[in-house]
């Protein structure tokens, strides 16, 4: 018979060993040793001339640190570091320890920022040595609960020193501002989280403030705009952008007093259909948006007085919600085309808090005030980057 009858069966564990990938791991480990050698040759050359009295060199090479293990994004690698022998006396003894494979050091950079990622994006602490095998083969190891505790600290510590940074050099254009709900551990109502994001006169968008609040009362916001204030941001906004939360726009007004306001229109839509018979939905629906696509400011009002003449007469308390805001809502096209995307809706929270409340669902009730607050803005922070 020319054809094997071997039958090769998966392996047991879930994961497939890749041939590829054993190459890449092999030239890993290899570019680290050279890289680890290459640095010890630069240390053993600057001391080549340090002699003891009797004319031996101070500083030789002395074996090698036991070899260990480093969790990469291509799975573990096995590293040994070389030692060295500082042959003098007194308190300025040489060592050797090599910029990339730092003491201690069992995860890489990437491997660290994935797992406190897994966390947030939903899976259990329990789950986390069947993802990280999957992720990175079955060597991988998961992390205890003592270990996300600790995540959880430093997490809220970057949160209360970014609380406290200075923005006296910065100057933000636009700012977008939503209140997001999620439930804590014991408490009766939602947590609210008021989140300010803002675009500088480069166009790069920022978490530039964030704290939990009293549900979107006037006097919350009012708060963190002072705080953005005293912090240095003395030149109002060009725009805020928002939905219709009154809080917001009341203190708005009072601690940025010049800045323009634009109503959010993906907000501002549903709340219009929900006022309206579902069988009119969807044909209400793109009459909503001839409005705010429309290519001018003037095609723009033709619309929506041409929304007002067609649901006017019989749906007065939809027609209400959608007039109150007119100009508001038409604030946008005052300003460059090439901006009008960005800035006619809140969109920029809605994916990531969304992250905030699976999380919370994956905990079953048992975060506190505190931790949700630090993974909301650890979230934001990530999305910051995209």
């Amino acid at each position: 018979m020319s054809g094997s009858t071997i039958t090769h069966l998966p392996d047991p564990s879930g994961f497939s060993s890749d041939p590829l990938t054993d190459l890449v791991r092999d030239g890993a480990r290899q570019l680290i040793r050279q890289a680890v050698e290459a640095e010890l040759a630069v240390l053993l050359e600057r001391h080549a001339a340090d002699r003891l009295e009797d004319g031996r060199a101070r500083l030789v090479r002395h074996g090698h640190l036991p070899e260990r293990e480093v969790l990469t994004g291509i799975g573990p690698v096995s590293v040994k570091v070389p030692r060295v022998r500082d042959r003098g006396a007194g308190e300025d003894r040489i060592s050797f320890t090599p910029s990339i494979l730092p003491r201690y050091l069992r995860k890489t950079k990437s491997v660290a920022e994935l797992l406190p990622w897994l966390y947030l994006k939903g899976v259990s602490t329990g789950d986390f040595s069947e993802a990280l095998a999957a992720l990175l083969g079955p060597q991988a190891q998961g992390l205890s609960a003592a270990t996300i505790s600790r995540l959880k600290a430093d997490w809220w510590n970057d949160y209360e020193a970014w609380q406290r940074r200075d923005l006296g050099m910065r100057r933000f254009l636009c700012i977008w501002a939503d209140g997001v709900y999620f439930k804590p551990r014991m408490a009766e109502e939602k947590q609210c989280v008021l989140v300010i994001v803002g675009a500088d006169e480069y166009g790069r968008k920022e978490l530039l403030a964030m704290t939990d609040g009293f549900r979107e009362s006037t006097q919350s916001w009012r708060e963190l705009l002072l705080d953005l204030k005293r912090r240095g941001l003395k030149q109002d906004p060009k725009l805020a952008i928002g939905d219709g939360a009154l809080g917001f726009w009341a203190a708005l007004r009072e601690v940025f007093a010049t800045t323009r306001e634009q109503r959010c229109w993906v907000h501002k839509t549903m709340n219009v259909l929900n006022a309206l018979p579902k069988s009119l939905q969807v044909k209400a629906k793109g009459h909503l948006h001839d409005i705010w696509l429309a290519e001018t400011k003037v095609q723009a009002n033709a619309a929506f007085d041409y929304f007002i003449e067609t649901y006017g007469v019989k749906y007065e308390k939809a027609l209400a919600k959608l007039v109150k805001d007119r100009d508001a809502l038409l604030t946008f096209y005052d300003f460059p085309a090439e901006h009008w995307k960005h800035i006619r809706t809140s969109n920029p929270f809605e994916s990531t808090f969304a992250t905030v409340r699976h999380r919370t669902r994956r905990t079953k009730g048992c975060l506190s005030r505190k931790t949700g607050l630090a993974m909301a803005f650890r979230l934001m922070m990530s999305a910051q980057k995209k």
